[in-house]
């Protein structure tokens, strides 16, 4: 017989806050600004889903260009998708930087 799998519910925040414990470096997709992302370390979130990325990586798609921030507040509406940054993100960075 097979063995059945249950699937557990993921809350939002609760991912949010595996990336903070996890020192996991993230991507942005912006609401307004599609051609740009935003890459970083999160280091502070609230309810609201403002976020505090540290060694911000400001994106661009179009100039294919990486400008470095330092530490900066997203505000959560201006926030489309957060995911983990491509493997490739380390390299782009370092040549930021």
């Amino acid at each position: 017989m097979g063995s059945r799998v249950q699937k557990i519910m993921l809350q939002p925040i609760n991912l949010i806050f595996r990336f903070l414990q996890t020192r996991q470096r993230v991507e942005v997709w912006l609401y307004a600004a599609t051609d740009m992302r935003m890459r970083g370390f999160i280091v502070g979130f609230d309810e609201y889903m403002n976020v505090v990325l540290d060694d911000a990586v400001e994106v661009s798609l179009k100039r294919k260009t990486a400008t470095p921030l330092g530490r900066i507040l997203l505000k959560g509406d201006t926030i489309s998708l957060l995911c983990s940054a491509p493997a490739d993100d380390a390299a782009e960075g370092a040549a930021a930087g």
